[in-house]
Order: C-alpha cells, then sequence, then structure tokens
C-alpha cells in the first residue's frame, strides 16, 4: 500500500492525491506561515483569562468537568488542568462496558495523584451492546464523519458528550474540557460557548442515529428539553491539547511520572478502550484505512508524532484475544479480512 511521504494516510483514504515525488495533496496544502502558532497563541492567552476569571468567581463545587478515559492524553490534560491552571476539577468517565481494566487502575491513581474528584457513569451493558452492535451493521453515520472515527467510536463519544454536558448543566460546572489531540479537535473548536439553538441542533444530530436504535432507553443519558432553557448558564467548551505545545514524547513522560500505566491490550491509538481496538479492525476491513489515520497524519505535521511512530501506531490494533473476547461480548463476528489488513498495515 502506497502512503504519504510526509505524513501516514494511505492511498485509500477519501480524497486523497499524491503528486511524482508521493507527498499527498493534505501535506501540500499545509499552510507555510505562523497563522497556526498565533492562533494557538491567542486561544492559551484567552482559556489562561477564563480560568483565572472563574477562580476569582470562588464556585463552591467545580470549576471544570474533564471528559476523562484515563488514557495518555486525557490525564495529560488533567494534570494541565490541575498544575497550570490550578482548577477545581471533576473527571467523568464514561464507562462503556469494554474498557481495559489497567484503566480503571489509572483513573484510580491519577485522580488521586491530582486532587481530582472522579464518577463513573456506567449504562446497562445490554443497551451498550444493542447500540455498538446495530452501528456496525447499519453505519448510520455520515461518510464524512467516518473519515474521523469508526462507527463505534462516534456512537461512543455522542453519548461521552452528552453525559457530561447535562452533568456540567445540572451541577452548573461553568467549564467542560476534553482531552483530544488537535487532529480530533482542531484549534478552531478548541475554547467556545454553545448558545441554547446551536446545543439543541448538535444534540439532536448526534443522538438521532442512537435513538433509531435505542429509543426510550437513551433518556437517562442524553440531553432533555429542560437543558435547552435560554436562562441556563451555558459551559465553556475547551480541549487543552488543541493549543499547548507538546510532543508525544512528552506526554508519555509526564503521564509517566504520575504513575500512569499503558494497558497491553488495546491498541496504539485508544490507550484503554477494547471496543475502540475492534471497531478499529471493522472500519479498516470495510473502507480499507484507520478510522485514525487523518488523525495521526495532523499529529505528524505538527512534529508532535515522528511519522515512523505514527505509521506504527497505526499498525497496533490491540491483540486477537481482546478482539475475539469484544465480537463475542457484541454477539458479531471478527472481520474475515483480518488476516489481510495484517497485511494492509506493514506500511513502508
Amino acid at each position: 500500500m502506497r502512503v504519504c511521504s510526509r505524513c501516514v494516510l494511505p492511498e485509500t483514504f477519501p480524497g486523497i492525491r499524491f503528486d511524482a515525488e508521493g507527498v499527498c495533496n493534505f501535506c501540500r496544502s499545509q499552510r507555510k506561515d505562523t497563522h497556526a502558532a498565533k492562533k494557538r497563541a491567542l486561544v492559551k492567552q484567552r482559556f489562561a483569562e477564563l480560568a483565572a476569571e472563574i477562580r476569582a468567581t470562588g464556585h463552591a463545587d467545580y470549576q471544570c468537568l474533564l471528559a476523562y478515559s484515563g488514557g495518555k492524553d486525557s490525564t495529560y490534560t488533567l494534570w494541565l488542568l490541575r498544575e497550570c491552571y490550578d482548577l477545581r476539577v471533576l473527571a467523568v468517565t464514561f464507562d462503556n462496558g469494554f474498557m481495559s481494566p489497567k484503566a480503571f487502575e489509572n483513573i484510580r491513581r491519577m485522580s488521586e495523584t491530582l486532587n481530582a474528584d472522579s464518577i463513573v457513569v456506567k449504562p446497562r451493558l445490554d443497551l451498550l451492546r444493542r447500540l455498538f452492535a446495530g452501528v456496525l451493521e447499519t453505519n448510520p453515520f455520515p461518510p464524512k464523519a467516518l473519515e474521523r472515527a469508526s462507527c463505534c467510536c462516534n456512537a461512543c463519544v455522542c453519548l461521552i458528550k452528552n453525559v457530561v454536558m447535562r452533568i456540567a448543566l445540572e451541577q452548573r460546572v461553568p467549564l467542560v474540557a476534553y482531552g483530544w489531540t488537535p487532529g480530533q479537535a482542531p484549534i478552531s473548536a478548541a475554547l467556545f460557548r454553545m448558545n441554547p439553538a446551536m446545543l439543541k441542533q448538535m444534540h439532536r444530530t448526534r443522538t438521532r442515529p442512537l435513538t433509531a436504535l435505542a429509543g426510550k432507553a437513551l433518556d437517562p443519558y442524553v440531553l432533555k428539553e429542560s437543558h435547552f432553557e435560554e436562562t441556563r448558564a451555558f459551559p465553556y467548551n475547551v480541549n487543552p491539547m488543541a493549543f499547548h505545545d507538546y510532543t508525544e514524547e512528552e506526554v508519555l513522560e509526564q503521564v509517566a511520572d504520575l504513575g500512569w500505566q499503558a494497558p497491553e491490550d488495546t491498541d496504539g491509538n485508544s490507550s484503554n478502550c477494547l471496543l475502540n481496538s475492534f471497531a478499529n479492525r471493522a472500519h479498516l476491513a470495510a473502507y480499507k484505512f484507520h478510522p485514525y489515520a487523518w488523525e495521526v497524519s495532523g499529529l505528524v505535521r505538527a512534529g508532535v508524532l515522528p511519522r515512523e511512530k505514527g505509521l506504527g501506531s497505526l499498525a497496533h490494533l490491540g491483540t486477537e484475544a481482546a478482539a475475539q473476547e469484544t465480537a463475542a461480548r457484541l454477539g458479531v463476528e471478527v472481520p474475515p479480512e483480518m488476516g489481510l489488513v495484517g497485511q494492509r498495515l506493514t506500511w513502508e
């Protein structure tokens, strides 16, 4: 398989075109000026001012809610929020039923080390199984969404966003944070505040595919009409990793210093989720490219991740035993093309 000589996008990625030197059109269109760096600095300054303003209000409970998976990126974000901005954080973990056991040990240890309160939201496994097996079968998300994440990941992220926003609104937490890389959430979406109409529209768009599969069983985990009231103080949304300069090695060193340990049974792009590992395999078999190829390519272009390590992370899909176990719990089969997928991932 041909892969861009600068980033990690393969020839099977939608819309890709290579020139004579093997450079893809996405790399060729990359801005050459300092616009992105200036915008990062501006957003970072705005967030520092917002954090200081929130601290000054003396909010009684929590100043920030973090969607916390226990992975390396969300752990690094928790460290930034606590150590760099001195915010009181409530770390909310959405347990999708397929997390590596080591993830929960990381969540407990990191929350204690960084002095953050932690709660776990765990929907019924039969509901989650119905949703995740259903999206694998029907692919209800628009094709553009599948260039950034698998069907299962789209479904899971939709639920995570609903759960954390609902908790933040009900507890009046002024800030909601996500520990996502710039490839997942660019600078343009690094710090913003939704109005009620925007939130309602986004909520309907996100939940429509899942509601079609689960109906009212989703009610405890999604927003209700009362959450869209004009008088409600809507929280800011922030993704600190989009405007902080870092490298993958710096993230790993920092979380290791905190006592974080990488699970051994998941893939190279999701540090704790067995479901995501399996969904990446299914995505590769169906679409012939890795769902996180776009994200990884962005990290390589930004100098956050060396190209060789980016290729390696896409090639590591977790253990076969974990994939078989996850498939059995979902009631689906491991895609029959797995042998070929393993060969496709030996990129040069």
